[in-house]
C-alpha cells in the first residue's frame, strides 16, 4: 500500500448522516484493553455507545519490564513483579465493574524476551487474563486502525513509539498499508548515557530499510506517549491557543526546532515544563532526535499528534463493520449531548430544519466537511440544558472544545465551539474576542455563527417540539433569508425571532423575509 494519491484530509469517511448514524437508544457497551508494554501496563476502561468510543477510566503502572531485555534477553524481574501485581489488581477492577469484555495484549518487551511466555502463564495462573502477544506487523497495523479510528482519512505514514520499538506503517487515503517493526524504541538504542551521537548514528542505520520514498511530502502521524509529551511541551513554549494534544499539528518548519531544542535538553529542565513527567523526561531528547531522524529520512511535510492508536484500534478489531463506516463525529456529538438533553431527538430534526438553508452555502472546510459538522453541531444544541444560565455559555462551548472526539481537526473544535457559544449567547457573545478563535478563518467564524443562530432560532421558535420545529422553514432564495411559517403556528412566531432571523441574514447579507402559509 502506497502513499502517493492525493489526500483528502478526514473527507472520506462519510458514510451515514441524519439517518440512522446512531441508534435512537444507542447500546452501551463496556470494553477494557490492557496493554502489557515495554515501559507501562496500561488498563483503559472504554465506554461503547453506538460507535462513539469514550474512555471512563485509565490507569497505568510504569513497571518497566523491557529494561535489560536487550542486554539479558530477560524480562526485567522488578518489572515482573509490578507487571502482575498490576494485572491482578486490573482484573480486580473489571470484576468488580462486571467489564467481561476483555483484550489483553502485550507487545515488543514480551515477545522479544525468553521468558515472556514464562511471564503470560504466570498471568494466567494469576488473574485469568489471557495475553496475547502481537507481533511488530501486527502491532503496527492494529496501531494504525486505532489512529484511522481517531483521524479517519489519514493519509501519509503513522509511527508507534514504545519502550523498546518503533512501528511504521503507511497510510493511504484512511487506508492502513502493511506494518514493520524496528529495534528504535529508547530502551534498544540508549545505553548507559545519553549520548546523542551514538543514537543519530544508530537510529540512521535502523531507519535505512524503512520505506519512506513513497510517503514523501506527506504528513506523519506521531503515536506514543514520548511523542505526545513533544507536543505538550510545544504548547508551553508557544501561545498556541487550544491544548489538545490529538489533532495537534505542527508545520515541519515548526517541528524540526522544536526537536532540535528538546534533543539537548537537560532532563531537570524537561522536568520543570507542565505536562512531562519525570519517567517521560529521562527518553524524551531521544524521542526528539528520532522525530528529527524520521523526518529527514521520509521529508515529510507536517506532523499530527494522536492520542489513539494500538488501544483504540484493538477496539476497532472487534467491532461490526456496520459501526466502524459511520462517522465518528457526529457520532460522538450525539454520545456526549444525549445523556444531558432534555428533549434528546430535538438536535436529529434539528439538523434536517437546517440542511435546505446550509446546503446553499459555499463550503467553508475542504470535502463533505461541512455537512458534517453542522450535524454535529445541531446534536449538541441541548448540552447546555441543564447547565446554570449564568454559565451556559461558557460551560457548553468549553464541553466541546475539549470533548475527546474523534475525527476533528483543531479549527473544527473551534468551529464547533463557535457555534454551541453563539446558540447559548447569541449574535453579541463575541466569540472571537476568544484566543481559540484565531484557529478559524473569518468565513468559517461566519458561518459558525450563521449556524449557532440558526439552532437558537429553531430551540426558540418551537420550544424544542420536534412537531412544532416542522412547521417552519428556512431556505436562502437569492438575496434573501427567508422564513416560512405554517398557517398552524402564526401564534409561535414572537419579537425575539424576527431579530434573530434579521441578525442571521446580516452575516450572509441579505435580507430576511417572512413567508405565513
Amino acid at each position: 500500500m502506497t502513499c502517493r494519491q492525493s489526500s483528502p484530509g478526514m473527507a472520506n469517511k462519510v458514510n451515514v448522516l441524519s439517518d440512522g448514524l446512531i441508534a435512537e437508544n444507542a447500546v452501551q457497551r463496556d470494553i477494557a484493553v490492557i496493554d502489557i508494554g515495554s515501559n507501562s501496563v496500561r488498563l483503559v476502561h472504554f465506554r461503547l455507545e453506538g460507535p462513539a468510543l469514550w474512555p471512563v477510566y485509565n490507569e497505568k503502572v510504569m513497571a518497566g519490564l523491557g529494561q535489560g531485555v536487550r542486554q539479558t534477553g530477560r524480562l526485567n524481574p522488578d518489572g515482573v513483579d509490578l507487571a502482575l501485581r498490576a494485572l491482578k489488581r486490573f482484573q480486580r477492577l473489571l470484576d468488580a465493574k462486571a467489564v467481561h469484555d476483555r483484550h489483553v495484549v502485550a507487545t515488543a518487551a514480551v515477545r522479544n524476551a525468553e521468558d515472556g511466555s514464562d511471564f503470560i502463564l504466570r498471568v494466567k495462573a494469576l488473574s485469568g487474563l489471557d495475553v496475547h502477544v502481537l507481533s511488530g506487523e501486527a502491532e503496527g497495523e492494529m496501531s494504525a486502525q486505532g489512529l484511522l479510528a481517531g483521524l479517519p482519512g489519514a493519509h501519509g505514514m503513522t509511527g508507534d513509539l514504545g519502550g523498546s520499538s518503533l512501528e511504521l506503517t503507511q497510510l493511504n487515503a484512511g487506508e492502513a498499508g502493511q506494518g514493520r517493526t524496528f529495534a528504535l524504541g529508547p530502551q534498544e538504542v540508549i545505553g548507559a548515557e545519553w549520548d546523542y551521537a551514538k543514537a543519530k548514528k544508530k537510529i540512521d542505520k535502523r531507519l535505512a530499510d524503512a520505506d519512506f520514498a513513497q510517503c514523501s511530502g506527506e504528513t506523519f502521524y506521531a503515536v506514543g506517549g514520548a511523542w505526545r509529551a513533544l507536543a505538550q511541551i510545544a504548547f508551553a513554549r508557544g501561545d498556541y491557543p487550544l491544548r489538545v494534544v490529538h489533532g495537534f499539528a505542527m508545520e515541519q518548519r515548526q517541528i524540526r526546532p522544536l526537536t532540535r531544542l528538546v534533543a539537548g535538553m537537560s532532563e531537570a529542565s524537561l522536568l520543570a515544563t507542565p505536562g512531562v513527567s519525570r519517567r517521560r523526561a529521562a527518553t524524551l531528547p531521544y524521542a526528539a532526535l528520532l522525530m528529527r531522524r524520521i523526518l529527514k529520512h521520509g521529508k515529510f511535510s507536517r506532523v499530527v499528534f494522536s492520542a489513539y492508536g494500538l488501544r483504540e484500534g484493538v477496539i476497532m478489531a472487534s467491532l461490526p463493520r456496520e459501526l466502524i463506516v459511520q462517522d465518528p463525529l457526529i457520532a460522538g456529538a450525539e454520545a456526549l449531548a444525549r445523556p444531558v438533553s432534555p428533549t434528546p431527538g430535538f438536535g436529529r430534526a434539528l439538523a434536517n430544519w437546517i440542511a435546505p438553508l446550509m446546503s446553499e452555502m459555499e463550503p467553508v472546510f475542504p470535502g463533505a466537511r461541512d455537512r458534517i459538522l453542522q450535524e454535529s453541531a445541531a446534536r449538541l444544541a441541548d448540552l447546555g440544558g441543564r447547565m446554570h444560565p449564568d454559565h451556559r455559555v461558557d460551560l457548553a462551548r468549553d464541553s466541546v472544545l475539549y470533548a475527546p472526539f474523534a475525527g476533528i481537526s483543531h479549527p473544527e473544535r473551534a468551529f464547533l465551539a463557535a457555534t454551541i457559544h453563539v446558540r447559548y449567547g447569541g449574535s453579541r457573545s463575541r466569540f472571537e474576542t476568544l484566543d481559540v478563535a484565531r484557529l478559524l478563518r473569518i468565513e468559517q467564524l461566519d458561518r459558525a455563527k450563521l449556524i449557532g443562530m440558526a439552532l437558537r432560532l429553531g430551540a426558540k421558535l418551537s420550544g424544542r417540539s420536534e412537531h412544532l420545529l416542522s412547521r417552519f422553514k428556512l431556505s436562502a432564495p437569492p438575496g434573501a433569508l427567508r422564513l416560512d411559517i405554517d398557517e398552524s403556528v402564526h401564534d409561535l412566531y414572537v419579537e425575539r425571532s424576527v431579530s434573530l432571523l434579521d441578525e442571521m441574514a446580516a452575516v450572509i447579507g441579505r435580507k430576511a423575509e417572512v413567508a405565513y402559509g
